[in-house]
């Protein structure tokens, strides 16, 4: 045999055995994302887990976070990048938005935020988002590394909640092809927007508001109410019929089904509510059912603060550059109360309850710190707390070893307008910052001048 034949037959092995490689799914993935290794140097690091680190470095590998900490050294092969002069925080969570499920609110094809009917808890929001939003690499360029996607959760963008059950909120990544890339809990909360006692409606035929009496306003609240207990009571029969019959003896119903988990204490029930009556209403009326709850909205949660802490009842606020929702309020009311709320110790997050101006999360706390509210607890609440209070911290919140890497790489101080995101990881993997809104300022920014 020539030795040209022997080379042959070697080459031909030798792809015979790659092939066979190749077909593991696992090696063929490896094959195409290979693990990426980085290190951040001569970084502050703020981990919210401990004390700052000064001159920190900060291992990623696989992922995940290798090592975090003073003086560490540098695995060979790793891509390092020279953090100095530069501070290292966890990615910013924001826990109210419609990401990935409404692109121009007034074109109705790009819309899929909410269901049509009152009682939805089967809908799940994961299934709807669009990965290619042209928002997702707006608000990741603001240092936003990852959202909740809510459906039927009102906000500017959607022109007030649709259904009373909405379905079932989604924590995603803000970044990935595919919704299984994005996904970090495919449900995370079912929402539930808690009826009010309406006594003004608004007449379109004459274009101005209309009095109800109380006595008709409180007859359909309370109707609203017992439909919502008569959900979760005939759920109690499903789930028991799950665990104790046959399939083959009982219909099944994917709505009730879908309820289960949430009056089984699995799932928690985010709650819209803005007036102090409601939220007292609903407090009592989750504690009553045995629910998890966590409240959203909360324009006058400052009157309940010390019901939410004896419950236990976390908050997510509303963005607070509105309105007073009464005219004799003083101006800077939803300004101050989240500096109320933390020294009372009810735990609550921010959210921009929207998609346009989620890239403002960031200076949304840093409003509230100029009301009085401690700096730490500000970027705790767009940081750690949302992610405690969806039972997320586990794997993102702080840089800790073994969490996630969502992380960002600033020039200064997260909440502040000025500063700019440097670098930004979600999962471990250098992600760009190239968007929309930085491609029209980079085309009109060479405009030519006007002779």
């Amino acid at each position: 045999m020539s030795r040209a034949q022997i080379r042959d037959r070697l080459l031909c092995l030798l792809y015979f055995i790659n092939f066979l490689y190749l077909l593991n799914p696992a090696n063929a993935v490896a094959q195409i994302q290979p693990p990426t290794t980085y290190a951040l140097t001569h970084a502050k690091i703020f981990t919210l887990a401990g004390s700052t680190i000064e001159d920190g470095t900060l291992i990623i590998r696989d992922g995940k976070i290798a090592a975090v900490g003073a003086g560490l050294d540098i695995p060979s092969g790793a891509q390092v990048i020279d953090a100095k002069g530069l501070q290292v925080y966890p990615g910013l969570f924001d826990s109210i938005t419609q990401m990935g499920l409404r692109e121009i609110g007034a074109v109705s094809a790009t819309v899929d935020s909410a269901e049509s009917g009152g009682y939805n808890p089967d809908v799940v929001a994961a299934t709807a988002v669009s990965p290619s939003s042209e928002h997702i690499p707006v608000t990741r360029a603001a240092g936003i590394t990852e959202v909740l996607a809510v459906p039927a959760s009102g906000g500017m963008d959607s022109f007030g909640s649709q259904g009373v059950i909405g379905g079932q909120a989604a924590a995603i990544h803000l970044s990935g092809w595919t919704i299984d890339e994005m996904l970090i809990k495919k449900s995370a909360a079912m929402v539930l927007n808690w009826p009010e006692i309406e006594t003004q409606t608004f007449d379109f035929a004459t274009f101005s508001r209309k009095e109800k009496p109380y006595s008709e306003a409180k007859q359909e609240y309370d109707k609203q109410v017992t439909e919502i207990t008569d959900w979760l009571e005939r759920a109690r029969h499903c789930a028991q019929a799950m665990e104790k019959g046959s399939a083959a003896k009982y219909d099944r119903d994917l709505k009730l089904e879908a309820l289960v988990p949430v009056v089984r204490g699995e799932l928690p029930l985010l709650v819209f509510a803005d007036r102090s009556r409601e939220i007292r209403n609903v407090v009592e009326f989750c504690d009553k059912q045995r629910l998890r709850m966590i409240l959203a909205g909360g324009s006058e949660v400052y009157k309940l603060k010390d019901l939410l802490r004896s419950k236990g009842v976390p908050v997510i606020l509303r963005p607070m550059l509105t309105l007073p929702l009464d005219e004799d309020d003083p101006y800077d009311r939803l300004l101050s109360q989240r500096a109320e709320l933390a020294a009372a110790g009810v735990k609550f997050a921010f959210a921009s309850s929207d998609n346009s101006f989620a890239r403002r999360l960031g200076q949304n706390a840093a409003n509230a710190v100029a009301y009085g509210l401690p700096y730490e607890e500000a970027l705790k609440a767009v940081t750690l707390y949302p992610a405690r209070i969806f039972g997320l911290d586990g794997q993102i919140g702080t840089l800790e070893q073994g969490k996630l890497a969502n992380l960002i790489v600033t020039n200064g101080d997260p909440l502040e307008l000025t500063t700019d995101v440097k670098y930004l990881f979600i999962k471990g993997q250098l992600t760009s910052m190239d968007n929309r809104h930085l491609r029209l300022y980079e085309k009109y920014s060479k405009r030519p001048k006007a002779q």
